[in-house]
């Protein structure tokens, strides 16, 4: 028999081997605020602790799995003066996101809509994150003056080729197709075939062993649901694949810029690759370039690091960017996109040439002593976090 508890902003489902968590600010997208990130916390040691939860599922509620962190809410305290409420939010996001990345619970995130963000790093780091036909996933912190963090600079350095420096740096939307293909999704499975899916999983976490219950098991059950080799759309960024790694291996930002502006002039370029640099261009031109700056060497630094190196310098970034004392681009970022809206911020600097190596520095530099992140004590990081992706 199933329990359910209401909790506000997250709803909790109980079975007697399964926790479904569903998040619940639906008119925000389930955008995640302070209380919502305390409470996945919370509720992620507990299961760990809890002999009988065998399975985790985490599902938003209306059309968005989660469309990031509550940026709305951190821009409103900065006007109201609280500058320490972003440092906040941001400590709790990467913990949660450490939590689900080390939990030795398995975890099947279900991305039926816009996935952003947060979203994106409560849900990547688990084992099995399902997609659908309705999944929208995006990073796409550059255009508001922030960058990725959630261990996005250590899923994206792995994903094929220099796909995640293509991702990150522009904030490219991908469907669910795409999602499965690079390896962001495990499964894509029809949303018609969502409830099927969940009670398969509660129904067979009851009749099986806890020895049997493993991970093969459990994906075997979604496979049951899976489109096996759903096709990729002609306009698919995964078809210019060449052209990313040709591009984005390069060193610097004005190096990627100037790589893909050559494309452009190439005879062979076909009408679809022609909108597809314009667009690639143009969102690399429009973003911050110190949000530029910091994501690409964020991504490159990720590539031979550990998740919690990766988190622990996300948030000396994030603090850094937080503070304005080298550039206020994501006040300027907010006040553009969600404030005024008027969608045309004022970046300062204003070009990638007007920024140095050692303004670029600061952001990597190390907090005081005590405001370090500060990770919860996990005996699972080298079995489970480094190899989920």
């Amino acid at each position: 028999m199933a329990s359910f508890q209401l909790d506000d902003q997250v709803l909790i489902q109980e079975t007697l081997f399964v926790r479904i968590l569903t998040l619940n600010r639906p008119r925000q997208l389930n955008a995640l605020s302070l209380e919502m990130l305390s409470r996945l916390s919370q509720l992620f040691l507990a299961y760990e602790d809890d002999a009988n939860a065998k399975l985790i599922i985490l599902k938003g509620k209306g059309r968005a799995f989660c469309a990031g962190g509550d940026v709305a809410i951190v821009h409103r305290r900065f006007l109201e003066g609280n500058l320490k409420f972003g440092e906040k939010i941001g400590e709790k996001l990467l913990t949660l996101t450490y939590l689900v990345a080390t939990c030795s619970k398995p975890q099947v995130s279900i991305l039926n809509g816009i996935v952003m963000g947060g979203g994106v790093g409560i849900s990547v780091h688990g084992k099995f994150r399902v997609a659908t036909e309705n999944s929208i996933f995006a990073m796409p912190e550059n255009s508001l003056g922030l960058f990725p963090d959630v261990g996005s600079s250590y899923f994206l350095s792995r994903l094929p080729g220099f796909f995640g420096e293509y991702l990150g740096l522009t904030g490219a939307r991908l469907d669910g197709a795409e999602m499965l293909a690079c390896g962001l999704a495990t499964h894509l499975v029809p949303s018609a075939k969502l409830s099927l899916l969940e009670k398969s999983l509660i129904s067979r976490a009851a009749s099986a062993t806890s020895s049997s219950f493993d991970l093969a098991f459990i994906s075997a059950i979604i496979d049951e649901h899976s489109l096996q080799q759903p096709a990729l759309t002609e306009k698919s960024a995964l078809h210019k694949m060449d052209v990313i790694d040709k591009c984005f291996s390069r060193p610097t930002v004005e190096d990627i810029l100037s790589a893909l502006e050559k494309e452009v002039t190439t005879t062979d370029a076909n009408k679809a690759g022609d909108e597809w640099l314009a667009s690639t261009i143009r969102s690399l031109k429009n973003a911050s370039p110190m949000s530029l700056k910091i994501c690409l060497r964020s991504i490159r630094e990720g590539r031979v690091q550990a998740m919690d190196e990766c988190l622990a310098r996300e948030y000396r970034i994030s603090c850094h960017v937080m503070r304005g004392q080298i550039s206020k681009d994501f006040r300027e970022g907010c006040r553009a996109i969600l404030w005024d809206k008027d969608k045309k911020p004022k970046w300062k600097p204003s070009s990638l040439e007007l920024i140095t190596e050692h303004m670029v520095d600061h952001y990597f530099s190390r907090l005081d002593g005590d405001e370090e992140l500060k990770l919860p004590q996990r005996c699972n990081l080298n079995v489970f976090a480094n190899a989920k992706l």
